[in-house]
């Protein structure tokens, strides 16, 4: 099953990078590249269990279910439903802190090592030797792109100060 992942630096708390990766709705859509629409669908906020429909700026339609949700150091999901041509898609974000950074300032400042996983196949079986390695680029194109989006939503006040309330209620 291949496996994509990218991570960043961040220089804010390991509670704020958290609350900014599982921020939804509104919040999310504001950062979120790849995004067209999301909500949850059995819940208010992200937990174990909880599902969401997710459809992409091509128009596809995901619902994946949290498998993991350990605030403020990890969180997993999977596909419960998809497009036809994935048999199983799972991801997953994991967060460090890093300690103080190495930029100069007056006080230290704590930074996060936020990284982002995917895990996937193709169907059907017969189109995984051609299907894998497309999809592995396709979705490490997508990934970067939303790390860095992320990334730079962290040193946004606004996102950051909505996905901390969103977090909070």
């Amino acid at each position: 099953m291949p496996r994509i992942e990218a991570t960043r630096v961040v220089p804010v708390p390991i509670e704020v990078a958290f609350a900014v990766s599982q921020s939804h709705g509104a919040v999310r859509l504001r950062w979120d590249p790849f995004i067209h629409d999301q909500r949850l669908m059995n819940a208010v906020r992200p937990d174990t269990g909880v599902r969401t429909q997710t459809t992409s700026r091509h128009r596809l339609r995901m619902v994946s279910e949290y498998t993991s949700f350990r605030p403020p150091h990890r969180v997993g999901m999977k596909m419960v439903r998809g497009p036809w041509f994935l048999g199983a898609f799972g991801g997953g974000w994991t967060f460090t802190t890093d300690g103080p950074s190495d930029r100069p300032t007056t006080m230290a400042t704590v930074t996060t090592v936020a990284t982002w996983r995917y895990t996937f196949t193709v169907r059907p079986h017969w189109l995984r030797p051609i299907g894998n390695p497309v999809g592995s680029w396709l979705l490490r194109r997508d990934i970067e792109a939303r790390i860095s989006a992320f990334a730079s939503a962290c040193l946004d006040p606004g996102v950051v100060v909505d996905a901390l309330a969103q977090a909070r209620h």
